[in-house]
């Protein structure tokens, strides 16, 4: 009987091309964190037309997801067929022409070709992905050099690319995107791809192809800069240009994300030019007494528009303000004229937390502003947050919030039945086919300003302060509410579907 060995030999498989432990190790860790670059980065382009929703979110993760496992895949059934040597220059130098082009073809498509972004963006996530994620498996099928070695190679570049794309997404939210435009961003990485690209080809077989890329990338940053949808500043929120008011000196419009969200007369506060902002100047000047100073808390900022209006009726007032946007904040300072002794305290924070650090019964008055693009910020809706406006005013406080919403109005009725649960006073201002006086024309939507308190208003005296500002606006109370609200849900923490129950819109205005 012939004899056998008492130790197992290890099953061999083909000898590969020598590529170096540190080198795969690089190449795993880049391309993984370069597809979260890609995957945040393109939230920010999209944010603009689509909004930045869950629904755009979800989207957007989705792709990602389905680039990584169709990456995944194929580059591993690939690189079995074909000499892996050949996939890795290609896959890095193409992911990176793609990923420099996309700020120019995404913004030039949502100018000029509306109904085809979906598809053009969903092509600028996939394909980068996809190349991009498929380099692991190339990468894997290199650096095996026996089965008995299989288990350890990957699970290590497994683990490889997992820590990449988290330092892809860490890097990209908290430093990128708060220091260099999204198109730099992306067009600084589609550089580097190429880059690596012609690395690998000059170590391996010296691929022609990458010129080529290079002109690619260069195409892609003149190109980006000439595309619609550039801004002056790339806040960490928001694309953010001021545009001067060609009929009046002293006025400047706030845009954000290509929508005009705030108008302020620098030199004359007093003037108000969106009409939501002129119904809430009604609705706080009959409210209160002419000129009393109030101690005022507003959850978002934008231009303060409203803080400079109080601060010039009311002398004395104190508007405490709480927004998110640093770079928002940096524009009021620098281009739109606000003055520290005006009276305003800004802090760079979410409002939700900026209520809970505030003293039960401290305000005379809270006013809710904050919007991201043509989305609403859910947590500051529900009736956790109403609450805590009710625990910050006093026993004469006055909520004042602009809610927007389009189609059947679902998202406002449920925000009306919210703080009809939270106060025990409640109306709603707008457009009478809005708030259902006028039932013979069906609701455009647009801005709605929604009042809650737990003293009673002054109906008519509201009412003769919008007429007096020409809003055209009418109050609607009591059972005209209630009909109006209907069975609308309640919104909590727990369940809040607001990205859900606004209606699709093409506004491109806040006002």
């Amino acid at each position: 009987m012939t004899g056998s060995s008492s130790s197992p030999v290890a099953e061999s498989t083909p000898h590969n091309d020598g590529l170096g432990p540190r080198a795969a190790v690089m190449l795993v860790f880049g391309s993984s964190a370069a597809v979260l670059v890609v995957e945040i980065v393109a939230l920010r382009l999209l944010a603009p037309y689509l909004g930045l929703t869950l629904e755009t979110s979800t989207m957007v993760i989705g792709i990602a997801l389905t680039a990584i496992a169709v990456g995944s895949w194929l580059g591993g059934r690939i690189a079995d067929q074909v000499n892996p040597r050949r996939l890795l220059g290609p896959s890095l130098g193409v992911s990176g022409a793609v990923v420099a082009l996309t700020p120019a073809v995404l913004r030039s498509t949502a100018e000029w070709a509306l109904p085809m972004l979906l598809f053009i963006a969903s092509l600028t996530i996939l394909v980068p992905g996809a190349l991009l994620s498929a380099v692991t498996p190339i990468v894997t099928k290199l650096r095996l050099t026996s089965l008995a070695e299989t288990g350890t190679v990957v699970g290590r570049l497994s683990g490889v690319g997992t820590v990449g794309a988290i330092v892809g997404t860490v890097l990209t939210g908290f430093v990128l995107v708060s220091r260099l435009p999204v198109s730099g961003i992306l067009i600084g990485l589609g550089t580097l791809l190429v880059v690596g690209a012609a690395l690998v080809e000059w170590r391996t077989r010296g691929w022609t192809g990458t010129p080529v890329l290079a002109l690619v990338v260069m195409a892609g940053g003149l190109a980006a800069t000439v595309a619609p949808g550039g801004c002056d500043t790339e806040t960490k929120y928001h694309c953010a240009r001021v545009v001067a008011d060609p009929d009046r000196d002293s006025g400047r419009t706030l845009v954000l994300d290509g929508l005009r969200h705030s108008y302020v007369d620098v030199d004359d506060p007093t003037f108000l030019e969106f009409e939501y902002v002129r119904a809430i100047a009604s609705v706080v000047d009959a409210a209160f007494p002419e000129g009393e100073p109030l101690a005022a808390y507003h959850v978002g900022g934008g231009a303060l528009t409203f803080p400079r209006y109080l601060a010039a009726t009311r002398p004395g007032t104190r508007s405490l303000v709480s927004e998110i946007d640093s770079g928002v904040v940096r524009i009021n300072r620098d281009q739109l004229g606000l003055k520290s002794e005006a009276g305003i305290d800004v802090r760079v924070e979410d409002g939700r937390l900026g209520l809970r650090r505030l003293d039960a019964g401290s305000r005379d008055l809270v006013v809710g502003d904050a919007f991201g693009g043509v989305s609403v910020p859910w947590h500051l809706t529900t009736a956790e947050a109403m609450t805590n406006v009710r625990r910050v005013l006093n026993e004469n406080g006055l909520y004042v919030a602009n809610l927007i919403d389009h189609g059947r109005m679902d998202f406002a009725r449920a925000e009306v039945a919210t703080l009809s649960e939270t106060f025990e006073h409640v109306a709603l201002v707008g457009e009478p086919t809005d708030i259902g006086l006028d039932p013979t024309a069906a609701p455009e939507g647009g801005n709605l300003v929604v009042l809650a308190s737990n003293r009673a208003v002054d109906v008519r005296a509201i009412q003769e302060a919008l007429d007096a500002r020409q809003t055209g606006w009418k109050i609607a109370t009591g059972d005209d509410l209630t009909s109006w609200t209907g069975d609308a849900q309640l919104l909590t923490d727990d369940y809040a579907p607001v990205d859900q129950l606004l209606q699709p819109s093409s506004p491109r205005s806040s006002q």
